[in-house]
């Protein structure tokens, strides 16, 4: 059907507008697509049902940034104007596929976690008729110290750097933008080396974010309630304490660190107030947001919509 679509569409100029709802279409569309596959099809009506489900629950519901960046880089380069329709539903139908990808991650991150609630709404493995058999169990043990035994020489803001590019800033910004960047016939490797060096900084600022509101945003607004200190993750707040913790608070934090229970977290977050650690993320925001700025500007390789459409829409984001 999309194929279809496009061949049909080659030729017609675009009067697209990109919002929500129109990058919605295309999910609309794609799903559409999937539900007639012949191998959903040889299933019966509930099995049919329940996968159209799962797909409705967990890809649609976040802020679709991801997703919508693979058209807005697209029309940057090339000009919305210059876009035909075909061009504008491969852009989207490519960044959907990022949006399932990211579905997928959040998933079995929930499963992980433990966590309770995502996007607003209970997570996934957490309703009634959902069951699932993982080795999540023994991943758990693998990535997370046990409580109580917190290796304080593994949270380093170095460690921390490395875990962030590449369990978010390649996929949730240099991804979406190589995407555009192949859709508008960009090849200079060079192009693509500046575009990768201001985005997996603005990465790891994204992901420097999350940490900060898992502890400090409201659950109402975020969608979902934070648990970094009980799943004892290393996280930017934590390496940022242990650089300016004294030994008593060193010690605070190896004996309730990665402990559930709301007495632990509460120690923990008072450490975190006596250390100003809000200050400390306000001032590294802002300067993040300098050193981007600049970097954007004085870089001659794509247009700066290219970067300034996804820098406006995370800086000081509270969600």
């Amino acid at each position: 059907m999309v194929s279809d679509v496009m061949q049909a569409s080659k030729r017609q100029r675009s009067t697209y507008t990109h919002t929500r709802e129109s990058f919605m279409d295309v999910y609309y569309i794609l799903r559409e697509e999937l539900m007639k596959d012949p191998v959903v099809q040889s299933h019966p009506t509930h099995a049919k049902e329940w996968f159209q489900e799962v797909l409705d629950y967990n890809v649609p519901g976040g802020k679709l940034n991801r997703g919508m960046a693979v058209y807005d880089v697209l029309a940057a380069i090339k000009g919305a104007e210059a876009l035909a329709e075909a061009d504008v539903l491969q852009a989207n139908a490519l960044g959907w596929c990022i949006e399932w990808l990211q579905a997928f991650f959040l998933v079995a991150d929930d499963i992980m976690d433990g966590s309770i609630t995502r996007r607003g709404q209970p997570c996934w493995y957490k309703q009634e008729k959902v069951t699932y058999q993982t080795a999540h169990g023994q991943l758990l043990d693998l990535t997370t110290a046990p409580q109580g035994r917190v290796d304080l020489s593994k949270y380093t803001l170095d460690t921390y750097m490395r875990i962030v590019t590449y369990k978010t800033a390649y996929y949730s910004f240099y991804l979406p933008v190589a995407c555009g960047m192949v859709l508008a016939g960009i090849t200079d490797p060079q192009a693509y080396a500046t575009a990768e060096d201001i985005l997996l900084d603005m990465g790891r600022y994204f992901q420097i974010q999350d940490d900060y509101l898992d502890c400090y945003g409201d659950p109402e607004v975020i969608g979902k309630i934070g648990t970094d200190i009980e799943d004892n993750k290393c996280s930017w707040l934590i390496c940022t304490a242990l650089q300016h913790a004294s030994q008593e608070q060193q010690d605070i934090i190896k004996a309730h660190y990665g402990a559930s229970d709301p007495a632990s977290v509460a120690h923990i977050k008072e450490l975190y107030e006596k250390l100003d650690l809000e200050a400390k993320f306000k001032a590294y925001e802002a300067q993040s947001y300098a050193t981007l700025s600049q970097r954007i500007a004085e870089q001659t390789a794509l247009p700066r919509l290219v970067f300034t459409s996804l820098l406006d829409k995370i800086y000081k984001r509270c969600k």
